[in-house]
């Protein structure tokens, strides 16, 4: 039977043991954390995007001669136009707007427009995830519809 001399600092030893042993779990449940976050930051981007390139197909339906003409066509555009006295100007303007103030004012946040005579419209939304999933990293969704 061991004397109690050696059984001196046991305890103390298996108290370092569990603290090491929750500090890595909570280490690992800090990056769950941070890994959930920027999911859900992705999500909401996703979600965002998706809601702007239909608030556009609703105006093209709304403007549909303007929109088959070809009126509200745009390649690629990632600065905002300027509003004026005509409906098609407005709508990209605050389309465009709206963009930069959803998904962030940056050069990679840009949108296109291509609708056909046939009544084939296709709306293109660009944006940049770099704070969701760190780096630059665009991502973009296009969504086609008949107006």
């Amino acid at each position: 039977m061991p004397s109690k001399a050696m059984q001196r600092g046991v305890s103390l030893l298996e108290v370092l043991i569990a603290v090491l042993v929750l500090s890595i779990g909570l280490l690992g449940l800090a990056a769950l954390q941070t890994q959930a976050l920027k999911n859900a930051e992705s999500s909401l981007q996703r979600t965002q995007a998706t809601i702007l390139a239909y608030a556009m197909l609703d105006a093209l339906r709304a403007n549909r001669n303007a929109a088959t003409a070809g009126n509200y066509n745009t390649t690629l555009t990632c600065t905002v136009p300027d509003a004026s006295a005509t409906l098609v100007a407005n709508d990209r303007h605050y389309w465009f707007q709206s963009l930069k103030d959803t998904l962030g004012n940056h050069a990679t946040t840009c949108g296109a427009i291509n609708c056909t005579n046939a009544g084939v419209c296709t709306v293109t939304v660009q944006w940049s995830e770099e704070r969701a999933i760190g780096g630059q990293s665009n991502q973009s969704i296009a969504i086609s519809s008949q107006i």
